[in-house]
């Protein structure tokens, strides 16, 4: 019975590697191992667990957001922002990917869906950057990592997940969320113009000709035209947060309400992209649901054989006291992003590591930002990386799947370095919450 919770754990590793669909994996081997350890009166208990994850409040910004990212992507914001953008840094050496890069986090704050934004800026961006002669890898790997900022820069669905998994304020997230996902932006530039320095063939810059030609069409006008709508919308949901006016969930039905007056203004607002974003958000939030009772389904069970202090006992014998299972607990997220998405670790690995993390005495706040910062790279790390599907599906035809990871070796190191930074340095995720919100 000792061994049950590793054996437990074992067979759902297994059949996850197998392919088979994750909440039912998970409810699948809840039930068998439940019935096993604790006989028929599983059953007493289960629906209670799954009663707390429906009723729960905070969780309903999960829908809220999502349609508020599908309907700005319908809205064709991101299509002009990135337009305007390219125009903006076009005399700079590798402006472009500048360009993408301040989109990925704009669109970022302000839908936070990666798929969508990652689809967007493969079909308009990396068409743009291979006809003016950027290196694949380099155009590839930028779109990739600019994309998945939307995981770390609020509002989140991460961090919505992880703040009520974790009991962690997700307002205190949103905030403490700021500051680490501005960091790996300016890594991000940083080392996009470092490259094109260093390698200028890899980042031409737009022709002097046409740029006098941009700025005689009225370069400020356009680019007031397309920073308004998306600034409007990070203002109204994140500084009702930020100013305490609004919970995460409030803040995400003024959010969704917003998208769509934007999708109104720019006379998208019709019935069929009404219905392909309902139908968009129903699927996804049943995604999200269904793995999350899963998972409060083998949370349950796991728990309940002792899963809690057999891990423990594990990491207790790690050296170097509790940094040495920090490192630990950070290393198994980062390798186990190679095989899972975001969703399935939060739901199945840090309910367990999290109480040992509390217990060892760190801040739950900065533990949290660093899983969200963590989990971010599970987008970008192959074989199983999001991102790099999404990109594969939108790219030209000369992209090989070759050029997309090798582009993004780079970006996955910064984001490792980002990771090091918050880590050894917590008030950039502890300071601005207990400054605005305390």
């Amino acid at each position: 019975m000792e061994s049950l919770p590793g054996v437990m754990f074992l067979v759902l590793t297994i059949l996850l590697m197998f392919g088979f669909p994750v909440a039912f994996t998970l409810l699948g081997t809840a039930f068998f191992f439940g019935l096993y350890g604790f006989g028929w009166g599983f059953f007493n208990l289960l629906p209670l667990r799954i009663w707390g994850v429906i009723t729960n409040f905070t969780l309903l910004a999960v829908p809220l957001f999502v349609f508020m990212g599908v309907m700005l992507e319908r809205s064709g914001i991101a299509e002009e922002l990135l337009e305007t953008m390219a125009l903006l840094f076009g005399r700079i050496r590798g402006g472009l990917a500048v360009s993408v890069v301040v989109v990925g986090a704009l669109l970022g704050a302000s839908t936070g869906i990666v798929g969508a934004t990652v689809v967007t800026m493969g079909l308009l961006s990396l068409p743009t950057m291979l006809r003016r002669g950027y290196q694949p890898e380099l155009a590839t790997g930028t779109i990739s990592a600019a994309g998945t900022l939307g995981q770390i820069i609020p509002p989140s669905i991460v961090l919505v997940l992880l703040g009520d998994i974790i009991g962690v304020s997700v307002g205190d997230l949103f905030v403490g969320a700021v500051i680490p996902g501005l960091i790996l932006v300016v890594l991000y530039i940083i080392y996009i113009l470092i490259v094109a320095r260093v390698k200028p063939q890899w980042a031409p810059l737009i022709p002097l000709d046409e740029w006098k030609s941009i700025l005689e069409a009225g370069l400020f006008k356009r680019l007031l035209k397309a920073l308004a709508p998306p600034l409007v919308l990070i203002v109204s949901v994140l500084g009702s947060i930020f100013a305490g006016v609004a919970s995460p969930t409030e803040a995400a039905a003024v959010g969704a309400t917003g998208a769509i007056v934007l999708a109104a203004f720019n006379r998208r607002l019709t019935m069929d992209v009404v219905t392909q974003v309902m139908q968009t958000t129903t699927r996804l939030t049943c995604m999200v649901f269904i793995i999350l009772v899963g998972a409060g389904a083998f949370g349950l069970v796991f728990r309940g054989l002792g899963g809690d202090h057999w891990v423990r006992n594990i990491l207790t014998h790690i050296p170097y006291g509790k940094w040495g299972v920090l490192v630990i607990c950070m290393s198994i997220v980062f390798i186990i992003g190679f095989f899972l998405d975001f969703i399935e670790i939060t739901f199945i690995h840090i309910p367990v590591l999290a109480p040992i993390m509390k217990e060892l005495g760190f801040d739950p706040l900065w533990f949290a930002i660093l899983f969200a910062v963590n989990l971010q790279t599970s987008f970008m790390t192959p074989p199983f990386g999001f991102s790099l599907f999404y990109l594969k599906g939108v790219a030209p035809p000369e992209i090989t799947t070759g050029h997309i990871y090798r582009g993004i070796i780079a970006f996955v190191v910064l984001q490792v370095i980002g990771l090091i930074i918050v880590a050894f340095y917590p008030p950039l995720a502890t300071w601005l919450p207990h400054r605005l919100l305390h």
